[in-house]
């Protein structure tokens, strides 16, 4: 089933502030939270859909991204994306949201109402070559990430019995008031540090290096940010790990040059071939093929290989390489080289007669865009 649009999920138009995305969400989160609807999976969806519509727009870098390219910017290449979340991710990152507990408090679902910790976030940068991100690739890279260390062993908070919740009670003028907030002695984790080896910090973590498979879809942009999900540093007891965003960098071919989906080339003949016509092998993102010159060719004109330039990350086909011919002049000639061209001065074959077929230069930029 298609994914509905985040805008429509929570409400608002494209053009709402930060402040009512918020306010939307929270709206919805309390409308379908499984405090009030028990056992209700339709509920419990719509729940979960407004926390990743939410997850998303909150965040200007993915709300811009998601702009541009819809879910596809999260969801191509597999274990990317904003989308399966569950509930512990939701109780972790939003349930600072609502101001305090809910029906009791905040929790992650099969914890007793613990709010579940999530470890924190990895930066890494790939540098891909236009081959590689015409293609698709996938990376190896070696990152270091906090895990839990062996021997570590945790222990039931004895301040909030475990709920990582602790509850106080006043009296008001309005009579007695009880709130919830997130345990300090445990973070709202519900555990602390039982036992620990001497390498550990004071959360019973240590620093790891591991090789991480990234799975690059074909068709990423400059400065794109994928996520891969719980690569990220660990968390003490039983938090849920965070993840890795990765930061695209596209490398600068040596002859190809990238325009969105396109990829422009610029090819060079001389004069003798331009007047005679011939073919010439050039460079593409799956290889290198051979494209044919006709006989009087003009500087300028544009020779256009569909298909042969970038996937779209939406999925909707490929660019095409957009062949530039500039017909070389020689800066310098001998003197047999001179008498020749000085012979040809006043020949009508030599002298410039454009036809209407001959577009000039603005028209063929309207055409390459059109």
């Amino acid at each position: 089933m298609a994914k509905r649009d985040y805008y429509e999920v929570l409400g608002v138009s494209k053009g709402a502030s930060a402040a009512e995305i918020k306010k939307a969400y929270r709206k919805k989160a309390i409308e379908f939270h499984p405090d009030k609807n028990p056992d209700n999976k339709e509920a419990e969806t719509k729940f979960k859909e407004a926390a990743e519509a939410y997850e998303v727009l909150s965040d200007a870098d993915k709300k811009a991204r998601y702009d541009q390219f819809g879910h596809q910017a999260f969801e191509n290449g597999g274990g990317f994306g904003g989308g399966g979340m569950n509930m512990d991710d939701i109780f972790s990152q939003f349930g600072d949201i609502f101001g305090g507990g809910f029906g009791g408090g905040f929790g992650g679902f099969g914890g007793g109402g613990t709010r579940r910790a999530k470890g924190s976030n990895l930066r890494i940068r790939v540098k891909l070559t236009l081959e590689e991100v015409a293609n698709g690739v996938d990376k190896k890279i070696k990152v270091k990430r906090k895990v839990k260390a062996p021997g570590t062993t945790y222990k039931t908070c004895s301040t909030c019995n475990g709920t990582g919740q602790v509850t106080r009670i006043a009296n008001t003028i309005l009579g007695r008031m009880q709130t919830s907030a997130p345990c300090n002695a445990c973070g709202g984790a519900g555990e602390t540090i039982d036992k620990k080896p001497a390498d550990a910090d004071a959360q019973g973590l240590k620093i790891a290096e591991e090789t991480v498979s990234i799975k690059i879809p074909a068709g990423v942009v400059d400065g794109m940010q994928l996520k891969v999900s719980g690569k990220g540093n660990e968390a003490p007891g039983n938090g849920i790990p965070g993840d890795i965003i990765v930061v695209i960098e596209e490398e600068q071919h040596a002859k190809l040059q990238r325009e969105g989906d396109n990829l422009h080339y610029d090819l060079y003949v001389s004069f003798p071939d331009a007047v005679l016509g011939t073919s010439k092998e050039i460079d593409t993102v799956t290889g290198k093929v051979r494209i044919k010159i006709e006989p009087g060719v003009q500087s300028g004109k544009i020779l256009r290989l569909r298909g042969k330039g970038i996937p779209s990350i939406n999925g909707y086909g490929k660019g095409d390489l957009l062949v530039h011919v500039n017909v070389w002049t020689p800066k310098t000639l001998n003197k047999k080289q001179r008498e020749f061209f000085e012979s040809m001065q006043e020949d009508e074959h030599f002298a410039p007669k454009p036809e209407s077929s001959d577009k000039s230069f603005f028209e063929k930029v309207k055409d390459m865009f059109s």
